[in-house]
């Protein structure tokens, strides 16, 4: 596979807009917060957070020590902390990642967001659903799905343009 059949980031946008848009409406949360993974998911956030406009500031988490192989690979220099400028508690939740791959990643962005108090929901959108999942994670909303070997990893780039990349190496 290469990076022509990948398809282009704002029209996958867009289908998570509307897909959101109904999956809030159907189940009566008009009202809720939104938080992206940094950072991949934090650039898809922002461009959800400006189309559907909650009246909330944008939240960001950094999962670094919360990850289940912290312990292998250490902390990167440049960690920046999360901020959610809103209290979670009793809130709809609408958590953000670029890439939902193994689920490993969505675990431990639930247990940050746990720390900071219990959500009425969250709901789980991203930009690509792969296949590998490892956890029984499910995304509410997807941009797209794609069926990748396991020795390829889609990457999105950014900020601007937000833009897919495949990469091949060890799964």
């Amino acid at each position: 596979m290469n990076t022509q059949r990948l398809p282009e980031v704002p029209p996958l946008i867009d289908r998570m807009v509307t897909g959101l848009r109904e999956f809030l409406a159907a189940r009566g949360r008009e009202e809720f917060v939104t938080i992206g993974i940094h950072t991949g998911g934090a650039w898809v956030a922002q461009e959800l957070h400006r189309a559907l406009a909650p009246p909330e500031p944008l939240g960001t988490l950094n999962i670094a020590f919360y990850r289940d192989d912290f312990s292998r690979i250490g902390v990167h220099p440049s960690v920046t902390p999360s901020n959610l400028p809103f209290e979670v508690e009793d809130r709809h939740v609408v958590l953000v990642d670029d890439v939902l791959h193994t689920g490993r990643t969505i675990r431990a962005a639930l247990n940050e967001i746990f720390d900071y108090g219990r959500p009425a929901s969250i709901a789980l959108a991203v930009l690509v659903e792969r296949s590998g999942r490892e956890l029984p994670i499910q995304p509410d909303v997807a941009g797209c799905s794609l069926d990748l070997a396991a020795t390829e990893h889609v990457k999105l780039s950014g900020p601007e343009p937000l833009r897919l990349e495949l990469r091949s190496g060890p799964g």
